[in-house]
């Protein structure tokens, strides 16, 4: 697995995390866990967009760690 993959599959494990805590809060009625689980969620964000950055500046960087999202079909 490159550099460039294994960024991308932590970027997406970690908005899948992002997601759940979120999920947590809006199923819950405890008010104190809601709190909790949004405060987590919120500083997943964080850390999303600061990954999100990191990935956009290394991929200017080094080409070759680009990953592309959509690959067409392949050619034969």
């Amino acid at each position: 697995m490159t550099v460039g993959q294994k960024m991308h599959q932590t970027l997406a494990s970690l908005e899948s995390a992002r997601a759940d805590l979120s999920s947590f809060a809006l199923d819950t009625q405890d008010q104190t866990a809601k709190q909790a689980f949004n405060n987590a969620a919120n500083q997943l964000d964080s850390i999303v967009n600061t990954l999100k950055s990191r990935i956009n500046y290394v991929e200017q960087q080094e080409p070759q760690y680009k990953v592309r999202q959509q690959q067409g079909p392949q050619q034969q």
